[in-house]
């Protein structure tokens, strides 16, 4: 079952695309039952095993500070390796209903040839991974997760996405600035385990801002680095802590990075903490060397020329025949889900497109770019679309 279970998966998506679209429906319907057949009986011997699903079983559980873990990871053939810097979907059923969630992944590029380097396909070979969750408040999936997910258990998971990555070449990165704070940590340390592992900590800035010291995720890793890698330069700003530096600022950054705009540095964290590094990058004329990757929605839910949240329209989901009563002053995936649709979901902030579906009919504005969307059949991002009329969705 692992030889065919490889040799499917190595097939490229292109290629298994052309040939599913050269079938018939009747014979494509036929190889679809087929295919969920064998996934069901291989099920019963290990339930990881699939032909076409990732799954991964959980290896181990890390506590890394109040409220934070890290589950290790075990996938199956069907993982296609990741770089440092990606997120990946993760899904879970809770009371009987799935749930997707966008989580960065903490763990850098392993295995005996791996590289951190976006052009070395050799990064991608490893089949363990780790997500490091920090419990959301009224989080129902991070909150789950935490609270009931056990090694031994298996979870699905959605391909590696994310453009969060280390320059390409070595001699930029082993010169990085990493800027985090809070979870934003998660993705710029798999970041940094990769350059160690690597030995191309040449001249790392690694910057982390926390509201407290118990709240630092990786707080002794970190330090440990630190110590073992010379080329490496930590600043752990702790909001509460006055010899630290206290808490996140600009003139100290300046004063400890005087060359921080000829770096290339890579930002992740609250939208509040990233929008103040961007006016500093852009004040000294450096934004094309900073790259963030959000991981809360920036701005507003509502926007000029949305409806009011007490103005009535209706959402009509082709699919199930539903029709929900939803406002334009709130996203409409929330809407949804609240009226109990369930419609898939992944990061909830524009990026992994899970809850991508199309628009049959009305107006949609994206809360992130301002763009409306009013013609017919156009593909909407649930998570950061308002309603703007009322809308008929194939979902």
């Amino acid at each position: 079952m692992n030889t065919t279970t490889a040799t499917l998966a190595q097939v490229p998506g292109a290629v298994r695309a052309a040939l599913r679209s050269s079938l018939g429906p009747t014979l494509r319907s036929t190889l679809s039952s087929a295919t969920r057949s064998l996934d069901a009986w291989a099920g019963l011997v290990d339930d990881t095993w699939s032909l076409t699903e990732l799954r991964a079983r959980v290896l181990r559980v890390i506590d890394e500070a109040p409220g934070t873990r890290t589950f290790v990871l075990r996938t199956n053939r069907n993982w296609p390796g990741h770089l440092p810097g990606q997120h990946a979907t993760l899904e879970v059923e809770i009371d009987g209903v799935r749930h997707r969630r966008c989580y960065s992944i903490s763990s850098g590029s392993t295995g005996r040839s791996a590289s951190p380097f976006s052009w070395d396909t050799a990064a991608r070979g490893s089949r363990e991974l780790a997500i490091t969750v920090k419990r959301a408040p009224g989080g129902r999936v991070s909150g789950w997760l935490l609270d009931h997910l056990h090694p031994g258990d298996v979870v699905r998971l959605g391909p590696p996405a994310g453009e969060l990555l280390l320059p390409g070449e070595p001699a930029d990165a082993g010169r990085a600035l990493l800027i985090s704070a809070g979870s934003g940590v998660t993705p710029l340390m798999a970041m940094l385990r990769s350059l160690a592992a690597a030995d191309r900590v040449d001249d790392v800035w690694f910057i982390h801002h926390a509201r407290t010291r118990r709240e630092v995720i990786f707080a002794a890793e970190l330090e440990r680095l630190a110590h073992q890698q010379p080329g490496l330069h930590l600043w752990i700003a702790v909001g509460d802590e006055p010899q630290s530096g206290g808490r996140f600022d600009e003139e100290e950054l300046a004063r400890r990075v005087p060359d921080f705009a000829g770096r290339p540095t890579r930002l992740c964290g609250p939208a509040s903490f990233m929008e103040r590094v961007d006016r500093m990058w852009e004040a000294a004329g450096a934004s094309e060397n900073l790259r963030r990757e959000r991981f809360q929605l920036a701005g507003p839910t509502t926007l000029p020329g949305a409806t009011t949240g007490g103005a009535r329209l209706t959402a009509r989901l082709d699919r199930s025949g539903r029709t929900v009563e939803v406002s334009g002053g709130e996203v409409l995936l929330t809407q949804l889900e609240r009226a109990g649709a369930n419609p898939p979901s992944g990061c909830r902030m524009g990026i992994c497109r899970s809850c991508q579906c199309r628009k049959r009919s009305g107006v949609v504005r994206n809360v992130l770019t301002g763009a409306v969307s009013s013609e017919p059949d156009e593909e909407i991002q649930l998570c950061v679309s308002l309603a703007c009329t009322d809308v008929v969705l194939a979902s």
